[in-house]
């Protein structure tokens, strides 16, 4: 199991070239990067966690620009979205965006999406959240098309658009790998519906178990998992890792630059002594 930092990166904590190369420098695998475009005022949406929505929520980097910052200064680091709210984009813009990511970093970009919980956030995208889910799947399977076909075509619901040139393609054949977020019986459907991997939040291993399994036998394999913002608690990754993950995002707060290097040189330790004990 391979242990990246998963993060909000925002405009005054540590900057995304210190922090990729830091991570790099201390043997994490990947920096997977959270997704928001705007925080209306309005708090009818609830924080899924519960309580307040925390303060880096509010002032994230786009997530693209951050990846390819990283991208320029790394040569092994994975560069994750986690998750990109394509319910929000333009699917023809990020299929371009995703592939110069991917041709930049030499193959390294993988491709976390997600449907979103703000209600207010997407409506000023100008989608209706009845219709979120139906939307991305449209807009997965159209960026697919972009990243492999020439001239490419889709014709849905809410993605349309006639045979047009889309470069560059991605390094990755046939294309970079997708992960889809979520926790419901419609997540589950998505990532077979997309041959995806499911990158999850730190819920409990029963709560996670169940999900899995359910993906497994839905599937016919097994899933490729991916987690964000797990807990630096080794005995949650030992329950976790019996699950089948093959990747942990352990989540790093958006804090200063001292204290970000302070934290992963912890984190570094231990997972050091994880890796010893087991």
């Amino acid at each position: 199991m391979k242990f990246g930092i998963a993060t909000f990166v925002d405009d005054d904590t540590v900057d995304p070239v210190t922090l990729a190369r830091a991570i790099e420098e201390r043997g994490f695998a990947s920096l997977i990067v959270a997704e928001h475009s705007h925080i209306p005022a309005s708090r009818e949406s609830a924080y899924p966690n519960g309580g307040d929505l925390p303060p880096w929520y509010y002032n994230t980097l786009d997530p693209f620009v951050t990846l390819a910052a990283a991208a320029a200064v790394t040569s092994t680091i994975e560069l994750f979205t986690g998750v990109a709210l394509l319910i929000q984009r333009d699917p023809i813009h990020t299929a371009k965006e995703a592939a110069s990511i991917d041709l930049i970093s030499g193959g390294r970009f993988t491709f976390g999406v997600g449907a979103g919980w703000n209600l207010e956030e997407m409506r000023d995208h100008g989608t209706d959240p009845k219709t979120r889910g139906a939307r991305l799947d449209e807009s997965v399977e159209a960026i697919k098309e972009l990243w492999t076909d020439e001239p490419a075509q889709y014709h849905g619901k809410f993605v349309n658009f006639d045979p047009s040139y889309c470069r560059p393609k991605p390094v990755q054949k046939p294309h970079p790998p997708i992960y889809v977020g979520g926790n419901s019986d419609a997540t589950v459907k998505r990532v077979v519906r997309h041959g995806a991997g499911w990158i999850s939040n730190p819920l409990p291993r029963d709560v996670l178990a169940k999900r899995i399994g359910q993906m497994r036998e839905a599937a016919g394999h097994d899933v490729p998992l991916a987690m964000f913002g797990a807990p630096v608690k080794p005995e949650y990754w030992q329950a976790v890792e019996g699950l089948g993950y093959g990747q942990l995002g352990l989540f790093l707060p958006s804090v200063g630059r001292d204290e970000s290097l302070r934290l992963l040189d912890e984190y570094v330790a231990q997972v050091a002594r994880y890796r010893s004990a087991s």
